[in-house]
């Protein structure tokens, strides 16, 4: 089977090295390395190294050296193929297929690359030419000279509507991939496909190798209503999946140990002439669990510099967010708030290096922030608002998915509680600055908490924070498991393990559904990929799954749907199985449908706190807690057959 660049760059991304190679080797953090034994020759001190920022490894007493694949490849004598094979089903990623529309489409992303890169030499040439003297004017400004246009390829786009249409099709580029790479804006009612970037000072945005995938341009023009526009989502380029400078600052991570994420280019410009090179940016939007990801293959805990404005509070506040149920041991954010009225780039023109290391300096742990957000929301001056705020800093804590790291946050926020309402503290973790002490010192006035004589007061402003699903819903069967593995996830992958004979029927459906478990993603994988095939029993299917290393994925299955339903086990009916899957799949898709919208909805009301936006998160929130009592129901069902419908 032929494997795409595209899909074993895909495994790469998700599968650290560390990660794979640790089942054999017994690893030590090393500095920004790894190192161990090494698994080819007798030694006594390690000459075994792993680098995941470079996402390789390197035997040195037997000279060998290699990526993921060579490790696995090396250490099993598996073929080529067979390596792919078992680490796609690890990275919970479907075999591609080799066939003629799948060459067909690397064949296009290789020519779109090529155009994408075309368009950044041509922007570069305009830059320097006479029309781009406005341009040139405006990043002298701001302090970005000649070296560094060069350096981050910036460029112009001419204020004319076929400017690089034309340039490129002298080229030999057709309209049909300029579309395609997100150049022309195109539609029914437009006869004559049009540059999208005109009059702009442009950014191309690289992917992890620095190919061009995509460009952002800043309108120069002061009336223009978006200033900053990003190219549309394309068969290369994916918002929320990629970081501006991320080619440039890996190998500046690794070397410095440690990763920056600022909110704009011209910030990562700044900051990086100003001597912080590992700097990177969101796309004009809030982080993303996968831009989550990235970050932590450079760097255990990266640094998020945001501005010290409302604005940049609100970003700090829903990367709190998306980051709290992915941190755990060695994942986890620190921010770094600016002078208000400040952002990266005016810290480095006016501070330099010292004024950013400073600010970086003071960066604050994400339960530090966590805390603050929570005793902002909302006044704290009688025994139900403090009841208000343990319920809502429980919630949050709940939704970690990593177990000890949840019992640590526990422990701490307890003790901050305690504090806060004069109580003993019952002792546990007190790392971060926890402790009586610690919540006290928060609790002054300079916190903006009790203000002389212990009275209360409430701060002037502050960001709401938006409510959240329930704490008997996050304690319901739709949200718990064990060790990360979501039990209603669970509970679909175990239905087809004990019952084989559905799995080809609801293949296509597995295929679809969205899950968030990384165990559960690797069984999704591997039964997908055995749905053309037929097992005696589910003897047999456990068998070839563990035979292809997925055996700790289906115990760690196994282990969240305990107590187990009835309808589950191997021997029950497959028609009472088959339809409890059904109902499974049905509220499983409307489960994450309802998490975006409330998402969405959250947001919408941290924005305007009105009383339409939040009768819709409620709403939001009433289906979701109907949602549990459906789910028990499926639980339940087949009491009327005469089967016990009860947990056992």
């Amino acid at each position: 089977m032929r494997f795409t660049p595209t899909f074993l760059d895909e495994i790469k991304a998700r599968l650290p090295v560390s990660e794979v190679v640790r089942r054999r080797v017994k690893l030590q953090k090393a500095g920004r390395e790894w190192k161990g034994l090494s698994p080819f020759n007798q030694e006594k001190s390690p000459s075994f190294f792993v680098n995941d920022q470079k996402m390789a490894w390197f035997d040195f007493s037997s000279g060998r050296n290699g990526n993921v694949f060579d490790f696995v490849m090396e250490t099993e004598g598996l073929s080529f193929p067979e390596a792919v094979e078992r680490l796609a089903a690890e990275a919970g990623l479907s075999l591609p297929t080799d066939t003629p529309e799948i060459r067909e489409r690397e064949r296009v992303r290789a020519s779109l690359h090529d155009v994408l890169d075309m368009a950044a030499q041509f922007f570069e040439q305009q830059l320097q030419a006479q029309v781009g003297a406005r341009a040139r004017g405006y990043l002298a400004d701001r302090g970005l000279g000649p070296a560094v246009q060069k350096q981050f390829r910036i460029g112009y786009s001419p204020n004319e509507r076929y400017a690089l249409r034309d340039h490129l099709a002298g080229k030999g580029a057709t309209r049909d991939q300029m579309i395609e790479a997100g150049l022309l804006v195109h539609g029914e009612d437009i006869a004559v496909p049009y540059d999208r970037f005109r009059d702009r000072v442009m950014f191309p945005i690289c992917d992890r190798s620095g190919k061009v995938i995509a460009f952002g341009g800043r309108a120069l023009d002061k009336e223009v209503s978006a200033k900053y526009l990003n190219s549309p989502e394309t068969p290369l380029f994916h918002k929320g999946s990629v970081v501006y400078n991320h080619h440039n600052a890996r190998k500046a991570a690794h070397e410095r140990g440690g990763v920056i994420a600022v909110e704009g280019y011209v910030d990562v410009i700044s900051m990086t002439v100003a001597g912080f090179p590992q700097v990177v940016a969101p796309l004009g939007t809030a982080l993303t669990p996968d831009q989550c990801e990235l970050l932590w293959r450079m760097a255990e805990e990266p640094v998020l510099c945001f501005d010290g404005d409302r604005a940049g509070r609100k970003a700090a506040y829903r990367a709190i967010d998306t980051a709290l149920p992915l941190i755990g041991p060695g994942k986890s954010l620190r921010f770094a708030f600016l002078p208000d009225g400040q952002d990266p780039d005016d810290l480095a023109r006016t501070g330099g290096h010292q004024g950013i290391a400073d600010v970086l300096g003071g960066a604050k742990p994400l339960v530090d922030v966590l805390w603050t957000r929570e005793t902002e929301a909302a006044p704290l001056d009688t025994p139900e608002r403090r009841a208000a705020l343990e319920r809502r800093l429980t919630e949050l804590i709940n939704g970690i998915r990593d177990e000890t790291l949840r019992r640590y946050y526990r422990d701490e926020i307890r003790s901050r509680l305690d504090a806060l309402s004069g109580r003993p503290s019952g002792g546990g973790y007190r790392g971060g600055g926890g402790g009586q002490g610690g919540a006290q010192r928060r609790a002054q006035p300079g916190g903006g908490r009790f203000g002389r004589g212990g009275a209360f007061q409430t701060p002037p402003s502050y960001t709401a924070s938006p409510p959240s699903v329930s704490a008997s819903l996050t304690r319901s069967r739709m949200f718990s498991g064990s060790g990360g593995v979501p039990r209603r996830e669970a509970e679909i992958l175990l239905n087809l393990l004990n019952h084989p004979g559905l799995l080809a029927q609801h293949a296509e459906d597995l295929a679809e559904i969205e899950l968030v478990g990384r165990e559960t993603q690797k069984m999704r994988a591997a039964l997908v990929a055995l749905a053309s095939e037929s097992f005696a029993d589910h003897v047999e299917l456990r068998m070839a799954l563990d035979r292809s290393g997925l055996q700790q994925a289906r115990e760690a299955i196994e282990i969240a749907v305990q107590p187990i339903v009835w309808a589950l086990k191997p021997d029950a009916a497959e028609n009472d199985a088959s339809e409890v899957l059904r109902q499974a799949l049905a509220l499983h898709r409307r489960a994450r449908a309802l998490h975006r919208e409330l998402k969405s909805a959250e947001i919408a009301l941290g924005e305007d706190a009105n009383e339409q936006n939040l009768a819709k998160l409620r709403e939001i929130q009433a289906e979701l807690s109907g949602i549990e009592g459906r789910e028990a129901a499926v639980e339940g069902f087949g009491l009327s057959s005469g089967r016990q419908g009860q947990s056992l």
